[in-house]
């Protein structure tokens, strides 16, 4: 509110007249001068009234522009304040703005980042980790679709199981880093040799599978069999490795070798252990007549768990003689599975399923201390034996902790290492040369006679045979039976000699054969014709006597 000012204005005071007494005659100059006076004064008077009404005013005026100052700086501030408002509801809504933006983008973000993992997790629910194949998921869901196309169409569909022979070993002696790395190597091999519209499978473990969904026969298979077998057997250069592997393939179609998914895999599967059994580093197609032999096969390994959990497993021994004297220098331990009472299983009938199953190494730590037990056994009877000889299978001998298992074998029996020898095949011991090499020596370092068991059969050359620390070399059983294996005798003889190596002739059945060997001077022999492999009571009997 306006606080406004009153102004007081003068009162004119009415003198009495003077009276009659009090009237003193004037003169008239005088009385001019006095009203002239009195009208001056009055006029002073008027003029301070208007000065200071004028003040007044002036004041008012002041006033009233104060008033003005403050509404107009009430105006400013409330405009100011106003702006402010605008200025900070403006900053808040592009705040806002920025946020919404913002949490769009993250919103998108999340969204392309759960598409992505949706993706890279369904990669990885079908395909298999080392090598990025399709593993058997997405493979049974292709062939199903491949089937049902070729089903329409009246099309045919190959099916490939592949496995890579020995390649157990390698992981064994290697480490699994340089399995791995082989596996990737032989997965690249393998699609450089298949179409676009062919797929390559990872099972598991060295198996793969090839699926061809437009095959036009079985020949079709068989080419591109061919062509996976002869990548794959190329040298892989693993880190600082060399390593050769060979591809075992198993063949079947649809529809000729089954009519649905399971069927045709489990078929092809058969077919691949057929051509395993046949040598490996081929294929084979399949037959009815191989899914017979699968079932009994899958008998056998079943039995075999059986035989080594209820200890159906025996020894016998068949004697080894010095060709002049015929006097016994030592004993071979051969397995037998006795099945039942009066039904003994020789080891060509399960050792190779023994082998396949993943047993062998078992049966090969029973047959190996059960040897040296009963050689112990013989000496601290008085009967001296010579040497125990004990095969070895190459999955045995290039196993995990196959040293190891010796050592504490022969700390448990207590029998002298240099009582027992191992016969290894030529094939077994070219498996891996470096491997080899170490265990042979790590074997002779422990006393141990070292024998290359069937010499003559696998493909190892003089530069090997004179680099391993080999004792002992026994000629394979088909060249002293034949009239044309006695060159070959009498070469692998003359060889041995000249390497200091001890010759033992296998399988000598009639004496013509045996008046060949001494007349090339083979010192040691073994066979029917000296006596055939006998149990641990019949053998103590031989040697009591000391000859056959």
């Amino acid at each position: 509110m306006i606080n406004k000012k009153k102004t007081t204005q003068r009162k004119k005071t009415t003198e009495p007249p003077l009276t009659t007494k009090e009237k003193l005659p004037l003169a008239p100059t005088t009385a001019k001068n006095l009203a002239k006076r009195e009208i001056e004064v009055i006029a002073d008077e008027e003029a301070v009234l208007g000065r200071e009404e004028e003040t007044d005013l002036r004041e008012e005026v002041v006033d009233l522009r104060e008033e003005v100052v403050d509404k107009r700086e009430k105006v400013l501030r409330t405009e100011k304040k106003t702006s402010k408002a605008r200025i900070a509801l403006s900053e808040q809504l592009r705040d806002a703005n920025e946020q919404l933006i913002l949490a769009t983008v993250h919103a998108q973000i999340m969204t392309e980042a759960a598409e992505q993992t949706v993706a890279i997790m369904t990669h990885m629910a079908e395909h298999d980790f080392l090598t990025g194949l399709p593993n058997r998921a997405l493979l049974t869901d292709r062939l199903a679709q491949a089937i049902a196309l070729a089903q329409r169409h009246s099309k045919k569909v190959a099916l490939m199981y592949l496995d890579v022979d020995n390649f157990k070993h390698i992981n064994d002696s290697l480490g699994h880093a340089i399995g791995d790395l082989l596996l990737q190597s032989v997965a690249q091999r393998l699609l450089t040799c298949v179409r676009l519209s062919d797929t390559v499978s990872r099972q598991g473990g060295d198996e793969f599978v090839v699926m061809l969904p437009e095959a036009e026969d079985a020949q079709d298979a068989a080419l591109t069999a061919k062509k996976l077998i002869a990548a794959v057997a190329k040298p892989h250069h693993v880190a600082e490795h060399q390593l050769h592997v060979t591809l075992s393939i198993g063949i079947s179609l649809y529809p000729d070798d089954g009519k649905d998914v399971e069927t045709v895999l489990r078929n092809a599967d058969i077919a691949m252990y057929q051509a395993k059994k046949s040598g490996r580093n081929n294929y084979k197609l399949f037959t009815a007549e191989m899914n017979v032999r699968a079932v009994a096969r899958q008998s056998i390994e079943q039995a075999l768990h059986r035989a080594l959990k209820e200890s159906e497993f025996v020894l016998h021994y068949q004697p080894k003689v010095n060709l002049e004297t015929g006097a016994i220098t030592g004993a071979e331990a051969l397995i037998r599975w006795q099945r039942s009472a009066h039904r003994l299983v020789p080891p060509t009938q399960f050792v190779s399923i023994a082998e396949d199953c993943g047993l062998i190494q078992s049966i090969g730590r029973w047959v190996l201390r059960e040897a040296c037990r009963q050689t112990q056994v013989w000496l601290q009877a008085g009967l001296d034996l010579g040497q125990i000889a004990v095969n070895v299978s190459p999955v045995e001998f290039h196993g995990k902790d196959f040293l190891v298992g010796i050592r504490k074998i022969l700390d448990d029996t207590g029998l002298d290492p240099h009582r027992l020898e191992l016969e290894l095949t030529e094939s077994g011991m070219m498996q891996d040369m470096e491997q080899t090499t170490a265990i042979l020596h790590a074997l002779k370092e422990l006393g141990i006679q070292i024998a290359v068991d069937d010499f003559g059969t696998g493909y190892s050359s003089l530069s090997y045979l004179h680099r391993f620390p080999i004792d002992t070399l026994k000629i394979d059983r088909s060249f002293v039976q034949d009239r044309d294996g006695e060159p070959i005798v009498s070469a692998v003889i003359a060889m041995g000699t000249s390497l200091n190596q001890r010759i033992v002739a296998e399988g000598i059945e009639t004496k013509k054969q045996l008046a060949f060997l001494q007349s090339q001077h083979c010192a040691e022999g073994q066979g029917f014709y000296f006596g055939r492999p006998v149990a641990a009571e019949e053998f103590a009997t031989m040697l009591v006597s000391g000859r056959h």
